[in-house]
């Protein structure tokens, strides 16, 4: 095997297959390593595989709703074991086109476990023996991130579930409480509930999804609570009873403590980077807690390394990761010489967007509310139902809200926040709109089609203007 390239790429999640395409595409000399398989999280234990069984969930609640479309169905039933190896095929499926993109770029792939020897220079383990050695002008680290565990809980994996068990189980269960409400937590509420299980939400912020907007939160709790979910917010975890048939949580809300109970528990408290045991003591890449520090260009403290994706820094988005992942290799090829430095341009975090594909959905992208006040923005706000959309109407989805933050003196897009039907689609109308740096003057004048939910977008900017039409 060649043992010398341009880059190696660890990890081969959507941040670093991405990054070996795209320095390969320049013509640099790429190999990849993975220690588990192609795709990374995102796509075997993550993105890809939570929206195959949000999908069949999605039709299960379709399916109990036939009713309002004028259909009548004497009984329907699932086959729970079909919909999770359906999940895990079309993960398989996936991870199998990244192995021929590979191919296709004439990027070396090596399965195994990197760590550093030096800067240019690391060690390929496989079950616990080395099997080779790397050298490489540049590196890029894209190890991504594992869920963060509460040490006090003891995970056996039968009762107590990370997402990965979330993602497989034999049975489903009839109640489970889920710790957490951010995005992973909330799009496992809505699966579990649409296919009839019994499900409790714990959060300790005030709010769910506690890094959106506050209006947005407040309609996706009300929403979730019409749907049967049972939530409660300022409420801390004491600890969890794992019994042989049950848990118990043990939550303190207004210093009170009190006991729910159910079959399963999903621990969905965030992530945390995976930077230990690849041998950064080795190098002069510096963690700020678990995390690289990286700068604009995803370059850490040692001048051959790059991070990207989760393990460089929030937010932890696939997309996000794999833009980063194209910055890294363009600059990498600059300084080989090999790509023009003026062509770069560094992320702008504030235009990254944000979706959770939850039922209804939420997508965001920009500050919030609570943010332009705390920095004390001259802000305009426009709002639009979609109660009062044509296609939201005709389809049977008349549940959501488009919101949108304009800059009061400049016109500039500060923020938008989207609850409802394919909003996680729309959503990429306002984050090209807020990287090209339109107004809302630029807004008001572009045409959307009729009759699509997308209207909604532009009747909001018109809100925000008193120029709004149908309310």
């Amino acid at each position: 095997m060649e043992n010398n390239f341009d880059l190696c790429v660890i990890g081969a999640g959507p941040g670093g297959y991405v990054a070996a395409i795209r320095a390969a595409q320049i013509g640099l000399k790429v190999a990849i390593i993975e220690a588990n398989h192609l795709g990374g999280i995102c796509l075997n234990w993550g993105c890809i595989p939570t929206k195959a069984l949000l999908k069949c969930s999605e039709i299960n609640h379709l399916l109990h709703d036939l009713d309002q479309y004028g259909f009548k169905a004497k009984s329907t039933e699932f086959d729970f074991n079909k919909i999770i190896k359906r999940s895990r095929d079309v993960s398989k499926k996936l991870s199998t086109g990244i192995a021929g993109l590979m191919k296709k770029n004439k990027i070396t792939v090596i399965d195994g476990f990197a760590k550093f020897l030096s800067s240019n220079d690391i060690s390929i383990t496989k079950d616990n023996k080395e099997i080779d050695k790397i050298s490489a002008k540049y590196f890029i680290i894209a190890t991504g991130a594992k869920a963060r565990k509460i040490p006090s809980i003891s995970y056996d994996t039968k009762n107590i579930w990370t997402y990965r068990e979330a993602m497989t189980p034999e049975n489903l269960p009839k109640s489970i409480i889920i710790v957490g409400s951010g995005a992973i937590g909330v799009e496992f509420a809505s699966f579990y509930r649409n296919m009839g299980t019994e499900v409790t939400i714990i959060e300790m912020a005030e709010n769910i999804l506690p890094v959106e907007d506050k209006e947005i939160s407040q309609q996706a709790h009300k929403s979730f609570v019409n749907q049967g979910i049972k939530i409660h917010v300022n409420a801390k975890l004491k600890s969890i009873d794992n019994l042989k048939d049950k848990v118990i949580a043990n939550i303190e809300i207004d210093n009170k403590i009190q006991q729910i109970s159910a079959q399963k528990a999903i621990i969905a408290i965030g992530v945390e980077a995976n930077s230990d045991n690849i041998g950064l003591e080795n190098t002069k890449v510096q963690l700020e807690k678990s995390a690289i520090k990286t700068d604009k260009y995803l370059a850490t403290n040692d001048s051959k390394i790059f991070a990207i994706g989760d393990v460089a820094s929030a937010p932890w988005l696939a997309h996000k990761a794999s833009h980063e992942g194209i910055i890294a290799a363009e600059k990498i090829a600059s300084l080989l010489g090999k790509y023009d430095s003026k062509k770069i341009h560094p992320i702008k975090k504030e235009n990254i967007p944000g979706c959770t594909y939850s039922y209804p959905q939420i997508a965001s992208i920009g500050i919030n509310e609570q943010q332009a006040k705390i920095q004390n923005l001259p802000v305009k706000i426009g709002r639009f139902p979609y109660l009062a959309n044509g296609k939201a109407i005709a389809s049977g989805k008349v549940e959501g809200l488009i919101k949108v933050i304009f800059h009061e003196k400049t016109g500039e897009l500060l923020g938008a926040h989207l609850i409802g039907a394919e909003v996680t689609e729309m959503i990429q109308g306002f984050v090209i709109a807020k990287q090209a740096e339109l107004t809302e003057e630029d807004l008001m004048h572009t045409i959307f089609p009729h009759p699509t939910m997308s209207e909604m977008m532009h009747e909001a900017v018109l809100d925000a203007y008193n120029k709004v039409i149908h309310t």
